[in-house]
């Protein structure tokens, strides 16, 4: 523990989605106000938008690993070379973040092929050298942990503690823009309105479309407008239910940036989805979630 209070170049390994690094973020804030250390994150492609807006970090690596469920996974060639990229950055420390159902091993072997000399995970084998800071993974046999509880225990096993749990979320200044284009596609501001963002990155997760209508009409009675969110590849299942849902429901996938998304959660009145990312930005923002 004495060797992480002196740590001042960390790397944080997240290789996942937006919403589980924004899970991250207490255990983040711990490592920095602990250690008053540089934080470098190592992240996916689908994360790294939302980690330009996460105050604790301060540079960010982009790396799409074979070993996680992302878009467009690297080439082993390239593992190689990143490895060698992480060497160069003389890190003091790295804390590897992962759910239980990851392998973490593949990660820590880069982070040991980078020479990086204090090892934090979690891992159910005995991974002997490959780690300086092992802690035994008991879930899900003997218990389920909150990810955020799960990063929290992990850095407080090296004598790193946040103030509190809260999950950290600068709002990018761009609000005007998404309301320009809220404006030019009818919706009006003034009057009621919620989101439904009912796209999902697993199949497991996903509600039924007919389902979604039924819930939209709903609200339509109650005088709200519907606002139903989305990438540009989902345009065409919010088309499908705001044509279901008729008159007041406003089909805007694809129309609003990353920035201007975390805005429209940000003023929302309520967010309803089945997607992790969105749900977390709400946690994070403090916006009314279901």
């Amino acid at each position: 523990m004495e060797n992480w209070q002196n740590c001042k170049n960390i790397l944080v390994v997240r290789l996942d989605n937006m919403g589980d690094l924004l899970m991250s973020t207490p255990a983040i804030r711990a490592l920095k106000e602990s250690f008053d250390c540089r934080i470098t994150i190592l992240t996916s492609s689908m994360a790294a938008g939302i980690a330009h807006h996460i105050p604790e970090i301060d540079e960010i690596i982009t790396f799409n690993v074979p070993w996680v469920k992302t878009n467009n996974a690297s080439f082993s060639h390239e593992f190689l070379v990143l490895a060698e990229v992480l060497k160069a950055r003389n890190f003091d420390a790295t804390v590897i973040f992962t759910v239980f159902s990851q392998n973490p091993m593949p990660a820590i072997m880069l982070t040991y092929l980078a020479d990086i000399p204090n090892r934090l995970a979690y891992c159910r084998e005995n991974p002997y050298e490959l780690l300086t800071n092992w802690v035994p993974d008991q879930e899900p046999y003997t218990l389920i942990k909150h990810q955020v509880e799960r990063d929290l225990d992990l850095v407080q096993s090296v004598g790193a503690s946040a103030q509190n749990n809260f999950l950290s979320l600068e709002i990018p200044e761009v609000w005007e823009s998404a309301r320009n284009i809220l404006g030019k596609n009818s919706i009006d501001l003034q009057k009621p309105w919620l989101i439904l963002h009912p796209g999902v990155s697993e199949l497991k997760r996903q509600y039924p479309t007919e389902k979604w209508i039924e819930t939209g009409k709903k609200l339509v009675k109650s005088s709200y407008q519907v606002l139903l969110t989305g990438s540009a590849s989902e345009k065409k299942l919010t088309d499908e239910i705001a044509n279901g849902i008729g008159i007041n429901a406003f089909s805007i996938a694809g129309l609003l940036s990353l920035d201007e998304f975390i805005c429209l959660i940000n003023e929302a009145p309520l967010l309803l989805s089945v997607n992790t990312g969105p749900v977390h930005i709400a946690a994070a923002v403090k916006t009314p979630v279901v």
